[in-house]
């Protein structure tokens, strides 16, 4: 363990740590979730970090230790092709562009509802109690909807590091991975592919799941506009 965080590259290494430190401190501080997770933009809990700062918010420790798993196995190698700055700013850009899809999902969703994306001027909070009520036409299961999105923050790196499983698809597509609980190895160009359709299926679906599904889809889809952008060519990394 100690030769493994030894070799983590610098900003792998720091990225880690400061996931460890906010995680604990959300154990300890529980309050720091609803302050640093991020809301919908017209959610009255909003604040302009939290665009940031939910990248290193997690929800239970299965969250973070997979999430920080793939941070150290894919992150790691994608740093030393990359280089720290520009992986820094690929992981970062990537999380933000998970909150853009998770957005534009949020926006339909409210839009559907409300008839417009802006609905918190048809919500009442009640800041002692944590009621919410409404004078719009709606049924209980759109007032749920609305509840969710206006009061539940998002949290967790699984944007940006999406960004990265898609970088290493990209850049490795024979290399052979395995999930932990499925050890079959399956190459890169067939895994990360596979795993993108399963993260849309599940988004539109009504499963009912607290994941945001469809902000991993946008993690991934940034991620793969960057490489494209800085015309980093998978040939060169076999």
């Amino acid at each position: 363990m100690n030769n493994l965080f030894g070799n983590l590259p610098i900003v792998t290494k720091n990225l880690l740590i400061i996931n460890i430190i906010c995680f604990i401190g959300s154990m300890i501080f529980e309050a720091s979730t609803r302050f640093f997770g991020v809301f919908y933009p017209d959610s009255p809990f909003f604040k302009i970090w939290q665009v940031i700062t939910y990248m290193f918010m997690h929800g239970s420790f299965a969250h973070i230790f997979f999430n920080m798993f793939a941070l150290v196995m894919f992150g790691s190698v994608i740093e030393r092709i990359l280089g720290p700055k520009r992986y820094l700013n690929y992981y970062l850009i990537c999380g933000l562009g998970a909150l853009v899809l998770q957005y534009g999902v949020q926006a339909i969703e409210v839009n559907s509802i409300a008839g417009t994306i802006k609905a918190s001027q048809y919500l009442n909070f009640n800041y002692t109690t944590g009621m919410v009520s409404t004078n719009l036409p709606i049924t209980s299961d759109q007032l749920s909807t609305l509840l969710s999105i206006y009061g539940t923050p998002l949290v967790g790196a699984s944007g940006a590091i999406y960004g990265l499983l898609l970088a290493y698809g990209f850049l490795f597509p024979n290399a052979e991975v395995m999930l932990i609980f499925l050890p079959i190895p399956i190459k890169a160009k067939y895994f990360i592919p596979i795993l993108i359709v399963i993260e849309i299926v599940l988004g539109f679906s009504n499963s009912g799941s607290s994941i945001a599904h469809l902000a991993h889809v946008g993690g991934a889809l940034f991620g793969f506009i960057l490489l494209k952008m800085w015309g980093i060519k998978r040939t060169n990394y076999y």
